[in-house]
C-alpha cells in the first residue's frame, strides 16, 4: 500500500510522513522527490521545465520505484509529494493501479493565512522561501477544482504534525 501525503510547499508533508511512518508498522518513507532530484542530475541537463515533475519520465519512474521497493520490502510507502497538476495525479494513478497497488491518498491543508505564516517561519529552507509561495495559488486552484475531491483532506490549520500524523495513521488502520 501507498500513503501519498500531498499538499502544497511548506504544508508540512515531509514531517507528517516521518511520523506517519512510526505509526504504521512495516512502513518506510519514499520522497519522489529524490527521483526528480537523480533526472536534475543528468548531464547535460535534460531540457528546462522549470519543475521536474513535467519531464514525462518522472512520474513513471516515480511509479516502478515504488512497485520495486514494495516488491522488495512489502509493508507500505509513505509518500511525501505535492502533485497539483491532475494530469500527472492520474499518470501516477493508474500507473500504481495497473500493478494492483492501493492509494491511500491525503492532502494536508490550511488555510492560506497560515500557509503563509508557516512559510515566513521556516526554519529549513528560510523564511518567505520565494519557491513555497510561489506554489500557494497553483495548490488554492488545485484544490478547488479537482485535488481535494480526489483525496482524504485533513485540515493541518489547529492541529499540530503529532495530531496531523495520527489522523492519517487512524484512518490507514481503519
Amino acid at each position: 500500500m501507498i500513503v501519498w501525503i500531498n499538499g502544497t510547499h511548506g504544508a508540512g508533508k515531509t514531517t507528517a510522513a516521518a511520523l506517519v511512518r512510526r505509526l504504521l508498522p512495516n512502513s518506510r518513507v519514499f520522497d519522489a522527490e529524490k527521483v526528480g532530484e537523480t533526472l536534475m542530475d543528468i548531464s547535460p541537463g535534460l531540457p528546462e521545465t522549470g519543475n521536474f515533475q513535467h519531464w514525462p519520465p518522472w512520474r513513471p519512474l516515480v511509479v516502478e520505484t515504488a512497485r520495486h521497493v514494495l516488491d522488495y520490502t512489502g509493508g507500505t510507502l509513505v509518500m511525501p509529494m505535492t502533485v497539483l497538476v491532475e494530469e500527472y495525479w492520474r499518470e501516477i494513478g493508474a500507473g500504481l493501479d495497473r500493478y494492483g497497488i492501493p492509494v491511500r491518498h491525503f492532502v494536508l491543508h490550511a488555510d492560506q493565512e497560515t500557509l503563509r505564516g508557516r512559510i515566513a517561519g521556516d526554519t529549513v529552507l528560510g523564511p518567505d522561501s520565494p519557491f513555497r509561495l510561489a506554489h500557494l495559488e497553483p495548490y488554492a486552484q488545485a484544490a478547488r477544482t479537482w485535488l481535494h475531491a480526489e483525496a482524504e483532506v485533513v485540515d493541518t490549520t489547529r492541529l499540530t504534525p503529532a495530531e496531523t500524523a495520527l489522523r492519517i495513521a487512524e484512518a490507514v488502520k481503519d
